[in-house]
């Protein structure tokens, strides 16, 4: 079984082409319904976790639900985890490994996808220009296949490849002011000449914390949900969202968006 996580489709590309191979089932982390999966594991099947990097760090939604993850015989099971990151993935998968460790499952196998950047939330990030973003999705996919081939034969010690040389810095210090400024959805507006009021980035979003009434413009709920993953920002066919004055002239990207990126 595979538990995956995904706001602007990166990781759920990987998720899928995963679970082709393997045949294994896909069950989302960010609203799991307890009879897709509890009770359905068998002894002995592999687990995996499918999620981007977020600040550095597992996406709290992620560590969450890994943390209150429970099922009978742990220790029979083979489990993986993949990450995927626009850059590089800090101490991500330390932090994961950790979480893990309550349920009782050991991590045997960890890999890491490079893959098109796709927050804006800071002033010197934007979207990575078509050029790069081809170059990453053509990387990922023969790295992914290698990643497959490893799941499938249950490997050992497989361990990511994007490590900055600065890992507890970019996890720890910067990944803390990431999770206690700038995971929330209070500088979020659509622009009311700009918005369509077609409800798209209400379906985009992955926890549900958007209200889209038709003929409205979209509200954010402000419930603490927001991971600022931006899958609204991008879906938006008119880039009528901004993230205060931080996505200001910023391109858009998601997995399977048309090649309209910044060149």
């Amino acid at each position: 079984m595979i538990f995956y996580f995904s706001g602007t489709g990166n990781t759920l590309w990987a998720a899928r082409r995963i679970s082709e191979a393997t045949g294994e089932s896909l069950v989302s982390m960010a609203c799991p319904e307890p009879e897709e999966w509890h009770g359905k594991l068998q002894e002995g099947e592999r687990i995996g976790f499918c999620f981007p990097v977020h600040g550095w760090r597992p996406p709290q939604l992620v560590r969450d639900f890994v943390r209150s993850f429970s099922i009978p015989h742990p220790g029979s099971h083979y489990c993986w985890m993949l990450c995927t990151a626009g850059d590089d993935i800090g101490e991500t998968v330390e932090i994961f490994r950790k979480d893990l460790s309550h349920t009782g499952l050991r991590l045997s196998s960890a890999f890491s996808l490079e893959m098109p950047e796709s927050y804006v939330g800071l002033p010197f990030m934007d979207v990575d220009p078509l050029q790069n973003e081809q170059r990453k999705k053509a990387q990922a996919s023969v790295e992914l296949q290698q990643h497959i081939a490893v799941i499938m034969r249950r490997g050992e010690g497989a361990t990511p490849r994007h490590l900055s040389r600065w890992p507890r810095i970019n996890s720890r210090l910067l990944g803390s002011a990431f999770v206690r400024w700038l995971i929330t959805d209070k500088p979020f507006r659509a622009d009311p000449a700009r918005c369509l009021r077609c409800g798209k980035c209400a379906k985009a979003c992955p926890v549900d914390n958007i209200v889209a009434a038709p003929r409205q413009l979209p509200e954010w709920k402000h419930n603490g949900r927001c991971l600022t993953c931006f899958a609204c920002y991008h879906h938006c066919p008119e880039n009528a969202i901004a993230y205060g004055w931080r996505t200001k002239g910023k391109g858009q990207y998601y997995y399977d968006r048309q090649a309209t990126t910044k060149s």
